[in-house]
């Protein structure tokens, strides 16, 4: 991350809006930002911190932003612009802006933090946080790039197990964690050997024994299977020539009894064929001349009644002409006055509009009246105005002025006197707590000692003669073991025959296996018990070196603690003390001196409000005034005008007699009657337009009716003559085809018979009796279709059946064994298979097992740790030792403990915490700048960025020289080193820094060297 701008308004002393240029700071390699105690300058890390993450050191986001806010200041606002990602390519804006509310000053309302990325020139907002843009979360962002004032030795006061996590978090080393991996492949390596065990165990019954024997078992039923099928081939090949003529039988029986049935049925047969033949003849030749007939006599009715309406319809329409003509005549008489009345209609409009100039006239005349009266009133207001303002005047000149600093100063006090005595009690309260920690850290590290057993007098001392006795039972162990493998050869002992060890002849005390293998089972649990005691006191000598560290921790910051309460107290007394000089001892006495400097300031503040809003009534009176003397004009200007507009209306009218009466009635009056005569002229228009239209239909009516009326007596007479012939004609017919009773035939026609449906009815019993004497007589002709035997045949049927059940049977239990037998086959092969998988799984459970050891309880993770830990202390101790003049070395233990090698007391090693705190300082120097290099090379970039707000006053004049010039010395290694320091030296040897000065009324002021 290297910055590039920084805007700040409203955080802490920072009351107008500050930029700091980080682009020409950075440029030169190593800067600075000095300043006075409180001016300011470790609230630029604060805002960065803020701006990045949301909260800053100090105080946290929620719930202490009106601490953060300047009391003077409405809104907080900060705007960082930075480069980040690999190889610092991107530019971001990280934007956090918080108001208060307007109706309680003490609440503040919710920040907006939002961060911006630069795409061509234009800002585009993202929704990424602070800890992915960056690439690390904000405690470790202040442990390798920004480190705030009092956290410059955090990295080394850490604990192991914090600082490897912090390894861990920073360099991604939870890819080395592969315990889960492990596991979750050895989980599935047991479930797939469970499921081979499972199903080799369902595959156990399967052998080869089993599958000779089913084999054998398998061609006996196939060769029974053969000659089954012989057997029912035979009886199915007589089965079939008696089924052949069964068939023929039952064949000749329903042609029989068909027969007879066709016989029955003929004579209502016979009588449908003669009504089917009637039927055709007279729907043939006498229905259609009929149907003629019929309609001949429907047009000659409907011609009639035509003729008839077109006759009454001719009369009436003819007097309906003859009245519209009549109307039609008196509305054109109407039309033609319409000019001289649309003439009287105009007289009548300008007769309105000089009635309504009468009354604007007098309008106008009557607003002259009341504007003359109100001028002179204003101009009389406007006197007293003038007169109150220089009264005011007077009297402020008679109030001091308020002293602005000296009121701020003292409300800077006010402030300062409560904030620390709230601090000094927070800090007594912490010290207390420290204290407390320390003495249980320090009770518990004496029930330890207590714990030793009375001829011990350390822990270590204790570990040492465990070991030794440990050593002591071992070898006593091994030699049981020793005599356990001479019990073998105890049956070869004889007396009188030589042992195959010694050679002795003799055997007198030879060892009992019994009493030696107690003896070793007794031993081992001796060693057993006394392992576990040595474990027992490692652990307590590890728990005594946490408590010295956590005891030497709480000593350490109850001495910081103190040393900030005398601080805060000697701020206190130096308050008070220049209070004093202006006659101030107590707070209330300070709040007292404010609030009168206050009123004094209120009550001129309050007439130079007064004096403001009476000159602003009398601009008010006077744009008043002015606005009504033009009123006025413009009334005289209007009344002239409309004196002009009633002369010019007047000389329009053409009919002045006409109008006279008219001038005094009601305006609505006129109107109506206006209306009244343009709606009649309207009507009149509309009405003889409607009459000629109505007019014009009736006489295409009355046409239409002429042609109508012609046209059907024609049509009746042509009809009439028709009929005639058509009657003519059927009678005729009637003779011709024997139809001599015409009502008889009438029935006829009208009967429902289905003519195509009985003819073939007809034509199907002719074919059906046809069929059936011809098969009676073709089935008739072999003898042994009618001497057939049906019990015989089912004889034969049921033979069959047995046989076919039998061979059948055989089938299914050839086809069931062959079944079987290629089931075995099959899962002998997959049973094969299954064990070589099995072996192979068990192999590779095996191995899993031995890795899972290994990567358990993040041991791993915690080895890689410790490599890092070790090339970060290897990097360290470049600069380390060239700033101890070689005569110290950082060095990490396996349990991740920074110690320190000196070289002036013979290398031999202490704990880093016994340096001195300008020793520390370097130290803490030189590991920072190897994690901020290790975190440039984890982020590839060719640039990197480093800010310290720490410690310098901790060093004397050569160690101070010593550290610039390791700093400087960076400037080559492309690295940008930034300080915060009040040390005034400091400046000399900084080329490019940055001023922070605290103005009274400006707040914290930001000034360059260049």
């Amino acid at each position: 991350m290297i910055p590039v701008r920084l805007e700040i308004q409203g955080l802490y002393s920072y009351r107008e809006k500050q930029t700091v240029e980080f682009d020409q700071l950075t440029g030169a390699g190593l800067f600075g930002i000095f300043g006075a105690v409180g001016s300011g300058k470790s609230s630029i890390l604060e805002a960065i911190l803020l701006a990045l993450y949301g909260s800053t050191e100090r105080l946290s986001d929620r719930g202490e932003k009106n601490s953060m806010l300047n009391l003077q200041s409405e809104q907080l606002l900060i705007n960082f612009e930075f480069r980040a990602g690999k190889n610092n390519a991107k530019t971001y804006l990280a934007r956090y802006a918080a108001k208060r509310n307007p109706k309680n000053f003490e609440d503040v309302k919710p920040a907006e933090h939002t961060f911006y990325e630069r795409v061509c020139d234009t800002w585009e907002a993202l929704s990424q946080r602070g800890e992915e843009i960056v690439g690390m979360q904000k405690g470790h962002f202040k442990q390798t790039v920004i480190i705030p004032q009092g956290k410059f030795r955090e990295f080394i006061d850490l604990t192991p197990g914090p600082r490897a996590e912090m390894m861990k978090e920073l360099f991604g080393l939870e890819r080395f964690d592969l315990s889960g991996k492990t596991g979750s492949l050895l989980k599935v390596v047991r479930e797939e050997k469970i499921r081979l065990e499972t199903q080799l165990s369902v595959l156990e019954l399967f052998s080869k024994e089993n599958l000779e024997e089913k084999e054998t078992l398998f061609a006996k039923i196939n060769e029974a299977v053969l000659n089954a099928e012989q057997l029912v081939k035979r009886a199915d090949t007589d089965f079939r020539a008696k089924e052949i003529l069964r068939t023929r039988h039952q064949e000749l029986l329903k042609y029989q009894a068909l027969h007879k049935e066709l016989l029955e049925k003929k004579p209502e047969i016979e009588s449908k064929r003669q009504l089917h033949q009637e039927f055709i003849t007279a729907k043939t030749h006498l229905k259609p001349v009929w149907d003629q007939l019929k309609d001949a006599q429907t047009e000659l009715e409907k011609y009639t009644v035509s003729v008839e309406d077109c006759t009454r319809f001719k009369s009436r329409i003819e007097n309906e002409v003859s009245v519209l003509e009549k109307e039609e005549n008196e509305l054109k008489e109407k039309n033609q006055q319409r000019p001289q009345r649309e003439a009287k209609i105009r007289d009548l409009k300008k007769v309105l509009e000089l009635q309504i100039l009468q009354q604007n006239l007098s309008a106008a005349r009557h607003q002259l009246e009341i504007l003359q009266p109100q001028i002179d009133g204003k101009k009389a207001n406007q006197k007293t105005l003038k007169l109150q303002i220089q009264q005011l005047e007077e009297e402020s000149e008679k109030i001091t002025p308020t002293d602005s600093s000296l009121l701020a100063e003292l409300k800077s006090a006010e402030r300062d006197w409560k904030n620390w005595e709230l601090q000094l009690t927070k800090l007594n309260q912490e010290l207390e707590q420290f204290n407390k920690a320390a003495l249980t850290v320090k009770n518990e590290s004496d029930r330890l000692i207590q714990a030793l057993p009375t001829n011990q007098k350390t822990l270590e001392n204790w570990l040492q003669s465990q070991k030794n006795r440990i050593q002591t039972l071992e070898s006593e162990r091994d030699s049981l073991i020793q005599k356990q493998g001479l019990v073998a050869h105890i049956h070869l002992l004889h007396d009188g025959e030589a042992c195959p060890l010694c050679g002795a002849l003799e055997h007198p005390d030879p060892l009992q296996a019994e009493d030696e293998a107690k003896e070793l089972d007794e031993k081992n649990s001796e060693i057993l018990a006394s392992k576990s005691v040595l474990d027992q006191i490692n652990f307590s000598i590890q728990r005594q070196n946490e408590l010295n560290i956590h005891l030497e921790n709480h000593q350490k910051n109850g001495e910081s603690k103190k040393s900030e309460i005398n601080l805060l107290s000697q701020s206190i007394a130096s308050l008070k003390s220049r209070l004093a000089s202006l006659g101030i001892d107590t707070p209330a006495a300070l709040s007292t001196q404010i609030q009168h400097i206050s009123d004094s300031g209120k009550s001129l503040e309050k007439l130079q409000l007064e004096n403001k809003s009476l000159r602003k009534k009398l601009d008010i009176e006077q744009e008043t005034l002015e606005k009504a003397e033009a009123d006025l004009n413009q009334a005289r200007l209007k009344v002239q005008s409309l004196q002009t507009g009633i002369s010019t209306k007047q000389e329009e009218i053409k009919d002045p007699v006409f109008c006279q009466n008219f001038y005094d009635k009601d305006p609505e009056v006129i109107r109506l009657n206006i209306r009244k005569v343009e709606k009649d002229i309207e009507d009149a228009i509309q009405s003889l337009e409607g009459k000629q239209k109505h007019l014009q239909e009736k006489r295409r009516e009355q046409t239409k009716n002429l042609a109508d009326l012609e046209t059907f007596s024609r049509l009746k007479i042509e009809t009439g003559e028709k009929l005639e012939k058509l009657r003519t004609n059927f009678e005729s017919l009637k003779i011709e085809f024997g139809f001599q009773d015409e009502q008889a035939l009438i029935r006829l026609f009208e009967h429902s018979i289905d003519a195509e449906k009985v003819l073939r009815e007809i034509t199907k019993f002719d074919q059906d009796l046809a069929v059936a004497q011809s098969r009676i007589r073709e089935l008739s002709e072999d003898p042994e279709v009618s001497r057939f035997d049906e019990e015989s045949f089912l004889k034969l049927s049921a033979k069959l059946q047995i046989l076919n059940s039998e061979a059948e049977s055989l089938q299914n239990q050839r086809i069931l064994l062959g079944q079987e037998i290629k089931e075995a086959k099959k899962s002998l092969e997959e049973k094969v298979l299954l064990e070589a998988a099995f072996s192979k799984l068990q192999n590779r459970e095996s191995n899993l097992k031995e890795l899972d050891n290994m990567f358990r309880g993040s041991g791993f993770v915690k080895y890689v740790s410790s490599i890092y830990l070790k090339e970060l202390c290897n990097t360290a101790n470049v600069r380390f030792m060239k700033l101890s003049k070689n005569s110290l070395r950082l060095e990490i233990d396996n349990d991740n403990t920074f110690w320190v090698i000196d070289y002036l007391n013979g290398g031999k090693r202490r704990l880093l915490k016994t340096l001195s705190g300008g020793q520390t300082f370097q130290a803490s120097l030189c590991l920072a700048l190897a994690l901020a290099e290790k975190v440039k090379a984890l982020n590839q970039a060719d640039q990197s960025f480093f800010f310290l707000d720490e410690g310098f006053g901790a060093l004397d004049r050569n160690a101070l020289r010593v550290v610039f010039e390791t700093l400087k010395s960076l400037r080559h290694e492309n690295r940008i080193v930034g300080i915060i320091s009040h040390v005034e030296e400091l400046q000399q040897e900084v080329g490019v820094y940055a001023q922070i000065e605290l103005d009274p009324d400006r707040g914290s002021q930001v000034s360059y060297s260049f």
